[in-house]
């Protein structure tokens, strides 16, 4: 049962070949026996898992239907659960157990879905490599000794792994894609504002989304049409209606316009990851497209211009972890400020205390202009260069990462090298648009992502795009060994 999609999971319960119970109780002794050598999960949630399968089983023996009901999945350990640990990767929140259930929580319950546990990550969504965790690196289940990609590589190893079917993941500057790339899975990051960050704890407020990751389109698909929707507690919401993801995977991709930019094709790509995008755009022709080259021409100042507003909205959304209210407080402080500098050294860990005194400094008084307000600036002009080229094509086409996964601890002590491998997923967060990761082959064993990137509110057309190529090649089908 673990080698089952989503899609086929639904199917299953559907013509009753096996209840939702037997399943979850599979997945969860799976986990038990695997998990150890991955450290995907920071906390197992088997007595709810187990009734919300037993209550889904009920609500199917009534006559209820739904794609989900019964579903098994994990949430990213930065969406609020109620009465259930919610830590995001930090001794800061430990001990912290949510009042209430995130938004996409609550939709993904209330369709059925069964809630395994909570994912690692790296500390406060900080990270390429999922090694910033205050639980222990995750390590990637295609080789026990390279990362799996940040900050949402624990449901990624766990998806990637068999642990589970899907899972939820938050995306600030690729962390959807690029776990989704490093360990052959299917990741999309929706358009800003079109799934609710309420109750999912915040790094940087105008570029984090959630999202799904699974192993394939059409499993995206279906998690996706769990989440997406209009929410009044999030002012960041969009009214947009949702369509049906799944109804829109048959579509024809004959004279889709594809662009590539020519700035994807630089020194720094992997020349065989390179061949392997060749590869995929092949397959796309065969299938109808219509292949363009396109320029991005400010796509050079993104990674600058991130890791100024990233840091400088961690900064002051981080600011409410000072040891007083809840999370993480040091023992016999002295004074006030005693607990909060004792409080908040002891709970950060290094990449967020970088992260918090850098966006600091861009927003203290006389930099503001210099940096943070230079850095929007280059924002508006990275969003510009994409309204000009959707005016040419329908997707825009190109590799995920650079460079396969690494090895573990190979960029722990040069961070900005583990921020240049972001460089071709950065630009869809800084202009809010729709982008997805899709298994397109290996190599030495590792797989590799292309990443496909829609205009806003056009998630089913990336599905739909991945969906047939999916179809046409067996990428996604490959299953890391021992797993």
């Amino acid at each position: 049962m673990h080698h089952m999609t989503l899609a086929e999971i639904a199917r299953g319960l559907a013509d009753k070949k096996f209840s939702s119970v037997e399943l979850t109780q599979t997945l969860l002794a799976r986990i038990a026996q695997l998990d150890p050598q991955i450290n995907s999960f920071i906390s197992l949630t088997q007595d709810l898992a187990l009734g919300q399968a037993k209550a889904a089983d009920e609500r199917r023996a009534n006559g209820e239907s739904g794609a989900l009901l019964g579903a098994p999945i994990a949430h990213k350990d930065l969406f609020c659960t109620q009465g259930i640990r919610t830590s995001c990767g930090s001794k800061m929140l430990d001990n912290f157990k949510a009042p209430y259930d995130a938004t996409v929580v609550a939709k993904l319950a209330a369709a059925g879905a069964v809630t395994l546990g909570k994912t690692n990550m790296d500390e406060f969504a900080m990270g390429s490599a999922n090694e910033s965790s205050w639980y222990g690196a995750v390590k990637n289940p295609w080789n026990l000794e390279h990362v799996p990609g940040g900050s949402s590589g624990g449901s990624a190893a766990a998806v990637a792994a068999r642990l589970l079917p899907a899972a939820t993941a938050t995306d600030t500057g690729g962390s959807i894609r690029q776990p989704a790339a490093f360990t052959n899975l299917t990741g999309l990051k929706p358009t800003y504002g079109r799934v609710s960050r309420w109750g999912m704890i915040a790094y940087a407020s105008s570029l984090d989304q959630g999202g799904p990751l699974a192993r394939t389109a059409e499993d995206c698909a279906i998690l996706l049409q769990g989440m997406a929707g209009f929410d009044p507690n999030d002012s960041t919401s969009i009214d947009e209606p949702v369509p049906d993801y799944s109804a829109g995977l048959s579509g024809s991709l004959q004279g889709l316009r594809i662009g590539v930019p020519k700035e994807y094709f630089s020194a720094g790509l992997d020349p065989r990851i390179a061949e392997l995008i060749h590869n995929s755009i092949k397959e796309l022709e065969k299938l109808g497209a219509v292949i363009k080259e396109i320029s991005l021409p400010n796509m050079q100042h993104a990674i600058p211009a991130y890791y100024v507003i990233a840091p400088a909205e961690a900064s002051s959304n981080l600011s409410r972890f000072d040891g007083v209210r809840f999370g993480y407080r040091c023992e016999n402080p002295a004074n006030l400020e005693d607990l909060y500098k004792r409080s908040r050294g002891e709970g950060f860990g290094s990449e967020v205390q970088r992260r918090i005194m850098v966006g600091a400094y861009a927003l203290s008084a006389g930099y503001y202009d210099a940096y943070y307000l230079k850095a929007q600036k280059i924002r508006r002009l990275v969003k510009n260069d994409f309204m000009t080229a959707f005016n040419e094509v329908d997707i825009i086409l190109g590799p995920t990462t650079p460079n396969p996964a690494w090895k573990l601890g190979a960029k722990s002590s040069d961070p900005v090298a583990a921020y240049l491998e972001d460089v071709y997923t950065i630009t869809a967060n800084l202009a809010g648009l729709p982008g997805l990761s899709m298994p397109a082959g290996f190599v030495d064993g590792l797989p590799v992502g292309v990443q496909l990137l829609a205009p806003y509110f056009q998630e089913g057309r990336l599905l739909n795009v991945a969906h047939k190529y999916q179809l046409n090649t067996d990428w996604h089908t490959r299953t890391p060994t021992g797993f």
